[in-house]
């Protein structure tokens, strides 16, 4: 008896023990509102994310995670997705306003509106300076993305789509991906010398749980948030799911890469309110 209790006991330590975890706190619980997202760092290393503390801001962490207020969205405006260009402007998804703004460090300008967008959600940035947005409408669950030029003019690339969330052009700008949430799909664009998409394929479908932001690395290996699975997949270009690094938090909502060290990866947690640091060199792919 005494040995099938022991046995027991130790079934129920095990199973009820936490999954070990890959990731540590950079910024703690509720610093942040429940609503973070956007993750993007200058070249200075300073991280940004939206909704400090209350939403229609922009907080900004230094490199030992002390976060103070950075800047105020207009009335109205909620952001999303933050990306840098290469001028070092930090661009804006509103998803509120159906906006997207641009801050110099100075002035906060008005680079793009679009009243046929559901809700403009995450951003990527091509070196010459082009954005692709994508547009979820979650209450139908479908969304589209938009190609927006230098002169802030948003043209609409694809509709009928699933839930549009993370979307990313791989370093070598020959092709973009995007992710549907609610349908756990990531599709795969070929990129023309004009940074139009076509030949759109499927890269890999997920089982479960569902799909936010996602960043390349430097070989061209996507890191996706898993919302409420609680990790990150790291994918190959050619689709072939490599590892999950285990997070603390179910929510992560975002991802971006440090830019003074390619090996760290920060992720924005949703209802934490918290941002988690990946130390990617344990990865052994």
């Amino acid at each position: 008896m005494t040995l099938w209790l022991n046995a027991v006991l130790a079934t129920v330590v095990m199973t009820s023990a936490p999954a070990e975890r890959d990731s540590t706190d950079f910024v703690g619980d509720g610093v942040f509102y429940a609503t973070i997202e956007g993750p993007a760092m200058d070249k200075s290393g300073n991280l940004y994310a939206v909704n400090l503390g209350s939403e229609g801001t922009i907080g900004k962490v230094s490199r030992d995670g002390k976060a103070q207020l950075y800047l105020s969205l207009p009335q109205g405006s909620i952001g999303n997705g933050i990306r840098f260009d290469r001028k070092g402007q930090m661009f804006i998804a509103d998803y509120t306003g159906h906006n997207i703004w641009r801050y110099d460090g100075k002035q906060l300008t008005l680079h793009s509106h679009e009243y046929r967008m559901f809700q403009p959600n995450d951003l990527t940035i091509a070196d010459n300076g082009v954005i692709f947005a994508s547009d979820p409408d979650w209450a139908n669950r479908q969304g589209q993305f938009w190609r927006i030029g230098l002169d802030g003019k948003a043209q609409l690339m694809e509709t009928g789509m699933g839930t549009t969330n993370g979307i990313e052009i791989s370093p070598d700008q020959r092709r973009l991906y995007i992710n549907e949430s609610a349908q756990r799909r990531v599709w795969v664009y070929d990129l023309d010398t004009e940074l139009n998409p076509g030949n759109k394929r499927l890269l890999i479908e997920f089982a479960d749980f569902g799909l936010d932001g996602m960043r390349c690395d430097k070989d061209g290996n996507l890191l996706i948030a898993r919302y409420g699975k609680g990790t990150v997949a790291k994918v190959s270009p050619q689709g072939e799911l490599l590892r999950e690094y285990r997070l603390k938090g179910e929510f992560p909502t975002n991802v971006t890469f440090d830019s003074q060290n390619p090996d760290l990866l920060y992720v924005t947690l949703q209802k934490r309110g918290a941002v988690e640091l990946l130390k990617l060199t344990t990865d052994s792919h």
